[in-house]
């Protein structure tokens, strides 16, 4: 260990000195790197749930205030007032799982990754095999592959 004893004359103990001291301890960051898969999949899901707000407001705007907005700024024409709130309501969702993937919380990785499965699963048994499929078939298993970077 480096140490030498010698023995103490006075009190019969033996004293112990070291060459060298170990290095200071210094904390390192708790948070993981974020994945580049990740965060596009974060901003992706990001720029819908902008999407789906923009639209969802757009046509209560329309539908409420008469005719100070023009109909033309329809994302989703031919909706009704519940079918533009309910799209509110989840676009804001998607945009607080987006958030909550980017800063890598595990609840809004396995919330995307019944997601992907649930949409997976229905394109299978409707027997729509595409490349979206294939890609969220692809998405799922790099999520699971990454899991390990959120806490």
């Amino acid at each position: 260990m480096g140490g030498s004893s010698n023995a103490n004359a006075r009190s019969g103990a033996p004293t112990v000195t070291f060459d060298r001291l170990p290095p200071p301890w210094e904390p390192t960051s708790a948070v993981p790197h974020l994945p580049i898969g990740v965060a596009l999949v974060s901003i992706l899901i990001a720029l819908a749930g902008v999407v789906m707000v923009l639209g969802g407001t757009l046509f209560l705007l329309n539908q409420l205030g008469g005719n100070f907005f023009p109909s033309a700024l329809d994302l989703f024409p031919g909706g009704d007032l519940l079918g533009s709130g309910i799209l509110l309501v989840l676009g804001v969702t998607l945009l607080v799982i987006a958030t909550a993937l980017w800063r890598q919380e595990t609840w809004a990785l396995w919330t995307t990754l019944v997601i992907v499965f649930g949409t997976t699963i229905y394109l299978f048994f409707t027997g729509s095999i595409t490349v979206l499929f294939v890609l969220l078939i692809l998405l799922f298993v790099y999520l699971l592959s990454v899991r390990r970077y959120f806490y």
